[in-house]
């Protein structure tokens, strides 16, 4: 009977174990799945396309084949091909609608029968370019380029399960990743582009020289979604890099270019001087970007810029958006009154020394003060830069003439920070009847030094995006300027930089009884309307 009991006994403990070792291990395979982290899933995704080794020896590829519009069935043919790092286009016909997108390494542009062609702005060109990266490098250089991934949970896509990843971009581009957790394969992209998010579902996976490669791609636009069929895909074809350059649709002629830079140049140098007759407002706007991606406004100063005696004053008016508290104001006014001070006295000596003090500060000590009233203008740009592809395009109703431009071979700096600018890409829009500079759309292509590296060094991919607008029919001057870089301080802090600085205001506080002009517009050149 005791027998009997005991053993009953020691057979609901071996069922209470293996209900409770069960549990556990539901609960151990429910915490991987729900634990995965980028790296994982990642790691798995390239094994699952081919392998480290095998990816990276693609620098280049190029995919042909049909595509149809699924609303209506019309058809025509599909052209793909990229090229590392950043070279990319897609054109595709459909019963005579063309359409046609490039990136060539330092602008993107768009052809479509709504909107014809034009060179791609704002956040647009940003999301191209962060585009045109993801195909030629997928996600093996991710770290490189400063991007984060995160995790955003599971997603069933066609009816498997997958891993849902957010990829940042270092210019705060957000791709999402759909991975199959089964296989490891990318089924799905949600890549955006300025007003729109782009979907890319991948189906049909074949193997190409090792690597498996989708043949089906259904593309979705908003209400409209595209099936691509492709029947050839090839690794590694020598491409022309032309390709990938704006085309050239028109055949009105371009001004002579050496004469419109030099009158851009000159008119560029001027700006300063012009500028220290204006007061305007310039407001900062910092944001920082949290481990999911999303950008935050942290901050926002306002400022009023004044010149005083060829320098500078700049002086704290708001904080997001409120007035100072009358502490604040009495500490800006004796900021302010000190400076003016300073100006006085360093103005009091002798001209040649203050020449010298300047050139020392601007040579040696590397970027320029924007307290001695030292700014980098558009100017610098273009002497450090080589302009190619010149394209007439229409900006903001005016007739302008855009540029891609990249460093120029064997530049030598004046100045310490001009070394900056030598390592400068992207595209510049220039306005046709003022010959001034309108917008400039600039990255870092390499790595820049400060004191060696030894102070502080900006990572490839910092950018700057300047626009201007026309003030008082005398000068452009900037409306808006978006910064993003990452910096490494004294070889060990990193620092990422995200803003925005707004100017505006505009005041004239100085008037001559003749005002002073820029290089007159080229009387051939009509004026816009």
């Amino acid at each position: 009977m005791h027998s009997k009991r005991r053993e009953e006994t020691r057979d609901r403990r071996r069922v209470v174990w293996g209900v409770a070792w069960a549990l556990g291990w539901l609960v151990t395979v429910s915490w991987d799945g729900l634990a995965q982290s980028p790296g994982r899933i990642l790691k798995a995704a390239t094994r699952a396309h081919g392998g480290e080794k095998l990816l990276r020896r693609i620098t280049s590829w190029q995919a042909e084949g049909t595509i149809t519009r699924l609303s209506d069935r019309s058809a025509g043919r599909y052209l793909g091909q990229s090229q590392s790092p950043n070279l990319y286009r897609t054109a595709f016909d459909l019963r005579g609608l063309e359409f046609d997108e490039g990136f060539n390494g330092k602008s993107g542009w768009i052809r479509d029968s709504r909107d014809g062609l034009r060179t791609l702005t704002g956040a647009a060109s940003r999301e191209f370019e962060a585009e045109a990266v993801w195909r030629s490098r997928r996600w093996l250089d991710l770290s490189k380029q400063k991007a984060r991934i995160a995790v955003l949970g599971s997603a069933e896509i066609a009816g498997k399960t997958t891993d849902k990843l957010l990829l940042t971009t270092a210019r705060n581009i957000r791709l999402t990743l759909y991975f199959d957790r089964a296989t490891g394969l990318l089924l799905r992209e949600e890549i955006p582009l300025g007003e729109t998010t782009r979907v890319f579902d991948y189906a049909d996976y074949r193997p190409v020289e090792g690597v498996p490669e989708p043949h089906r791609i259904t593309v979705t636009l908003g209400a409209e979604a595209f099936e691509i069929v492709l029947d050839r895909v090839v690794h590694n074809p020598s491409l022309d890099r032309a390709r990938f350059d704006f085309p050239r649709l028109s055949n009105e002629p371009l001004p002579d270019i050496p004469t419109l830079l030099e009158a851009v140049r000159q008119n560029e140098d001027r700006v300063d001087d012009l500028l220290e007759r204006y007061t305007y407002r310039e407001t900062i706007i910092r944001r920082e970007i949290d481990s999911q991606g999303r950008a935050t406004e942290k901050e926002s100063n306002t400022y009023e810029l004044t010149f005083f005696q060829g320098n500078r004053i700049r002086r704290l008016v708001a904080r997001s958006g409120r007035p100072l508290t009358s502490q604040e104001e009495e500490n800006e006014t004796r900021k302010v009154e000190k400076r003016v001070r300073e100006i006085e006295k360093r103005e009091a000596e002798k001209k040649r020394r203050a020449e010298q003090q300047r050139d020392v500060a601007q040579s040696t000590a590397g970027p320029p003060d924007p307290e001695r009233g030292e700014r980098i203008s558009i100017a610098d740009v273009l002497r450090a830069s080589q302009l190619v592809n010149p394209r007439r395009e229409r900006f903001r109703g005016r007739d302008v003439i855009v540029f891609d431009f990249e460093p120029m071979p064997g530049y030598r700096p004046r100045k310490d920070f001009e070394k900056f600018f030598g390592k400068m890409a992207g595209a510049i829009w220039v306005d046709a009847l003022d010959k001034q500079v309108a917008r400039v759309d600039a990255r870092l292509v390499s790595a820049f030094k400060v004191a060696g590296g030894l102070l502080a060094s900006l990572r490839e991919g910092a950018s700057f995006v300047l626009e201007s607008d026309r003030v008082n029919d005398e000068i452009w001057l900037p409306t808006r300027a978006d910064i993003n870089l990452n910096v490494k301080v004294l070889l060990v802090k990193g620092i990422t930089v995200n803003q925005t600085i707004a100017y505006g205001n505009y005041q004239r506080f100085s008037v001559e009884s003749e005002k002073e002009k820029l290089a007159p517009p080229d009387p051939e050149t009509p004026p816009s309307p």
